[in-house]
């Protein structure tokens, strides 16, 4: 912990950015290969947000837990959620609901419908041009000409591939019910990391808010759900062997790594910035979908995921310095009540 306190922010920074990367390129796949039904999948979507959210409790409510401690006896901060979370009720509510609850829900469910190769443009492929509109409305971040360009080039390559989705459904195909529960998810997301930079919120605190959120909130109803047998969930039938590995990668993986690198990577780059930074994954989640899941690679998804790439990288450079924050602990005592 000392030794990362001692790096800088530059390197800070880059090494968040590639943690984050590979957590959500990994995450696509594995997510698709477990949530699909045809490929022998156990678990079910509301099953594994159940594993995610256990994993990552296990972690980040004795963390929240003693962060509340620590700052109660310093006299300074804010807690809710019988003291587990370090952020104050209505600002755990604000970003919970949005990174903790419904995101994971969403993707999760996307994956029964969608291959991953439609994750991988419509999930991390329109984090930036969700981003860019809600730092528009929320944060008042100027869209420049050049950004602005870089965004319709996302947009139609969402468009692409989506819209090849809508064309089946007629046939009777159900890919474009994924396909909108994925942009969902983007759109969720993209909700989180601007509260996230409107509130200055370092990192740890705030993955260990949205996860207490999540956790108070989803694992009492979805547990007595199935205990009452009114969801056909596998949870409890599964083997013990699939559920720990979800617990490990979704909860603790996902969740407790990947999250606080991603919102470290927001407090040096903004949230424009961090979510076209993740430019590589659509193309390295498509690429290994084709080599791990032997999914196909058609001219449309291609064409898009092209598209949606260009873009992210055509955003990126067309972005001034970013604004670092350096002191977001102080920041979020001045700005969260």
């Amino acid at each position: 912990m000392r030794l990362l306190k001692n790096l800088s922010p530059r390197v800070t920074g880059m090494a968040a950015a590639v943690v984050t990367v590979v957590i959500w390129t990994s995450f696509i796949v594995i997510a698709r290969a477990t949530a699909d039904p045809s490929r022998g999948g156990v678990l079910t979507p509301f099953d594994i947000a159940l594993a995610r959210l256990l994993g990552a409790g296990a972690v980040l409510l004795p963390v929240g837990w003693w962060l509340v401690r620590r700052d109660r006896a310093r006299n300074v901060g804010a807690s809710s959620l019988f003291g587990f979370s370090p952020l104050s009720l209505r600002v755990t509510w604000s970003v919970g609901l949005f990174g903790g609850l419904l995101y994971a829900v969403l993707a999760y469910s996307g994956f029964v419908y969608a291959p991953a190769g439609h994750a991988s443009v419509l999930l991390p492929g329109t984090l930036p041009l969700w981003t860019a509109l809600l730092a528009l409305l929320v944060l008042g971040t100027r869209i420049t000409a050049a950004r602005a360009l870089g965004l319709f080039l996302i947009l139609v390559g969402g468009a692409v591939v989506g819209g090849s989705s809508l064309v089946r459904a007629f046939d009777g195909g159900e890919v474009w019910k994924g396909d909108l529960l994925f942009m969902a998810a983007a759109l969720s997301w993209s909700t989180y990391s601007v509260l996230a930079r409107r509130y200055a919120l370092e990192a740890v605190r705030a993955t260990a808010a949205i996860t207490v959120l999540a956790f108070f909130v989803y694992v009492p109803v979805y547990t007595g759900l199935l205990v009452a047998g009114l969801v056909q969930g596998q949870f409890f039938q599964a083997p013990w062997r699939d559920v720990v590995f979800q617990m490990l990668f979704q909860g603790v993986g996902s969740v407790v790594i990947s999250g606080i690198s991603f919102t470290r990577m927001i407090q040096y780059y903004g949230p424009v910035r961090s979510t076209m930074i993740t430019a590589v994954v659509p193309g390295l989640s498509a690429l290994a979908a084709v080599v791990f899941l032997g999914e196909p690679m058609g001219w449309s998804l291609l064409f898009g995921l092209l598209l949606v790439t260009a873009g992210i990288v055509f955003g990126v450079r067309a972005l001034a310095p970013p604004v670092v924050v350096a002191n977001a602990q102080s920041a979020q005592s001045a700005r969260v009540g």
